[in-house]
């Protein structure tokens, strides 16, 4: 019988087992092994090779504003590090045109994974999005040029 997972909640990642008393300078024992028997006559971490992983984007919306493409992302929340990290990515690749802005359904939500502040609190999606330096509003704080006004007062209803 499979286990079921609850809407809205992803599985947990599998974390990789920590090798204990790994040689110094190796990532594992059997590195160092094989480093110092059978291809020993091979350098060792000597290069990096830098590499990237292709993947796309698709806004949540988009719509041009003042000579300047609005990329748009609604988000109720972050489920993981692997998710908010991929926005700094995406922003590293936008040209000059182009602007990623978040509308938070609630920018005051904790991060996941957010440790506890010494005052209790944990940082807050607004927080992360004003530390690596994206606009951001909430349904509240969007500027009225953005929207449809009319739209806005029958929303909150």
């Amino acid at each position: 019988m499979s286990k079921k997972i609850k809407k809205g909640l992803r599985k947990p990642r599998v974390k990789r087992p920590v090798e204990k008393e790994v040689v110094t300078g190796y990532d594992s024992n059997w590195e160092y092994e094989l480093h110092s028997g059978i291809l020993d006559g091979w350098s060792f971490h000597v290069d990096k090779i830098n590499y990237v992983v292709e993947h796309y984007y698709e806004p949540d919306f988009i719509r041009t504003l003042e000579g300047k493409t609005i990329l748009l992302e609604a988000k109720g929340r972050f489920w993981d590090y692997a998710e908010y990290s991929k926005y700094i990515w995406i922003k590293k690749v936008l040209p000059e045109d182009k602007e990623l802005v978040f509308l938070f359904a609630n920018p005051n939500a904790p991060m996941p994974q957010a440790k506890r502040r010494k005052d209790g609190t944990k940082r807050s999606h607004g927080e992360w999005a004003s530390a690596n330096d994206f606009r951001w509003f909430s349904e509240d704080s969007i500027p009225d040029n953005w929207i449809n006004v009319k739209k806005r007062e029958s929303f909150d209803d």
